[in-house]
């Protein structure tokens, strides 16, 4: 009893935000429970035990009966609710539509995934594209980031000098760098903004940018540490993110087409 109490309890806080509401049905004949003479469906059992069995949970007289005490605690707390009038109170009127719209929009993205499968075909030119954005070369870079072009044109005066490029790396507005003398680690040319990238794609190995680049972020200073060829992981291991990409793209397509044809007031 004690091990069933945790797992209804368990039951209580996990699921609570993620199993979907489901509307009570009045026909008592297929209850999976009642309530003070209130039908729990049979339907709204196997939706929680579907999703807790989704989750890892095995399918068991355990979980089905703590399924049936989350469920009656659920009931109690709804039927207390309503008799204080909260079902009735705007804000929370306007939250059970916002719960109410998610499921239907999950049910319908999760439809039309499935009837709309993403080819073999389709990921294997997504791959190649990517392959070609990302060139044959990748580089090892430093960077320095400031605010002004003087400040940028003052860091190349003291690199040719003899400065040390990761000690003035140090007054980098780039957090992620600075305290690494500007190391940016190994990166292809299409991982940067377009000024940079074009920077970076004209220097030498062991040389820096003799003028600041502009960027949105700011002004840089680059250098390049050293290069070699790029060996781009094989399809079927970034297969599953191609698919997950190419589905995104997919949807946010199908929203976009939808907003274009709605008429919006």
């Amino acid at each position: 009893m004690q091990n069933l109490s945790k797992l209804a309890t368990a039951l209580l806080f996990s699921a609570l935000l993620s199993v979907p509401a489901i509307a009570a049905e009045k026909a008592k004949s297929n209850a999976f429970a009642t309530v003070n003479g209130v039908a729990i469906p049979q339907s709204t059992a196997d939706a929680f035990i579907a999703e807790q069995k989704a989750q890892g949970a095995q399918d068991s007289p355990e979980l089905k009966n703590a399924v049936k005490e989350e469920l009656v605690r659920r009931e109690l707390l709804t039927q207390e609710a309503k008799k204080k009038g909260l079902d009735k109170r705007p804000a929370i009127a306007a939250q059970a539509e916002l719960a109410r719209q998610a499921i239907y929009i999950r049910a319908y993205i999760q439809d039309f995934v499935k009837a709309n499968p993403i080819s073999e075909a389709q990921l294997k030119s997504d791959y190649e594209t990517i392959k070609a954005q990302l060139g044959g070369t990748e580089y090892k870079t430093r960077h320095i980031l400031v605010e002004k072009e003087d400040d940028a044109k003052a860091i190349i005066v003291n690199l040719k000098k003899g400065a040390k490029f990761d000690e003035l790396a140090k007054q980098s507005k780039d957090p992620g760098s600075k305290e690494n003398g500007g190391d940016l680690g190994w990166s292809s040319a299409a991982s940067y903004v377009k000024p940079f990238a074009d920077a970076l794609a004209k220097l030498e190995k062991g040389k820096y940018t003799e003028a600041p680049v502009k960027t949105d972020f700011g002004y840089h200073v680059i250098m390049l540490e050293d290069s070699r060829p790029l060996t781009p992981p094989v399809f079927d291991t970034i297969k599953p993110q191609l698919a997950q990409r190419a589905q995104q793209v997919q949807i946010e397509k199908l929203v976009n087409d939808l907003r274009t044809k709605a008429k919006v007031e």
